[in-house]
């Protein structure tokens, strides 16, 4: 756990999800930004079932490199939404780049955080934050 960046970034359901398992390489948001390096994916407490499934939506339509047969195994069974983690940090990625423009087809903000070098890690239950935070002063109790 001590190797693990300082700083995480909270990302709602399934989109934190997409980061770690399915090769999404941009993340969205309406702010700028100029942190560069590694940070941890926190995976978002919340999450509505509408927001399920418009990011469901989203991914069969314009993530073609996905495999489908495999993206439907988990997400699209109606159950799915309830076993993703939720409420910590489930990975680690890199930072490297802000734009206002992608060819990504992840990309449909009015900024994208470009993110490299993603890795899993096993659940850490953590209480989220706005922007980026120190997820270790947000760490929740056993």
């Amino acid at each position: 756990m001590s190797a693990l960046p300082q700083l995480a970034l909270s990302i709602r359901q399934p989109w934190a999800w997409a980061i770690i398992n399915a090769g999404k390489d941009i993340e969205n948001r309406s702010w700028p930004t100029k942190q560069r390096g590694p940070i941890c994916i926190h995976a978002a407490k919340g999450m509505t079932k509408d927001e399920y499934s418009d990011a469901n939506r989203f991914i069969q339509r314009n993530v073609g490199a996905v495999d489908q047969v495999w993206l439907n195994r988990w997400l699209g069974v109606t159950a799915a939404e309830f076993l993703l983690d939720r409420g910590g940090i489930i990975g680690t990625a890199e930072i490297v780049d802000c734009v206002e423009a992608s060819d990504s087809p992840w990309f449909f903000g009015t900024y994208g955080f470009v993110l490299r070098n993603v890795q899993p890690v096993e659940f850490i239950p953590v209480k989220g934050a706005l922007g980026f935070f120190d997820w270790r002063k947000q760490m929740v109790a056993a």
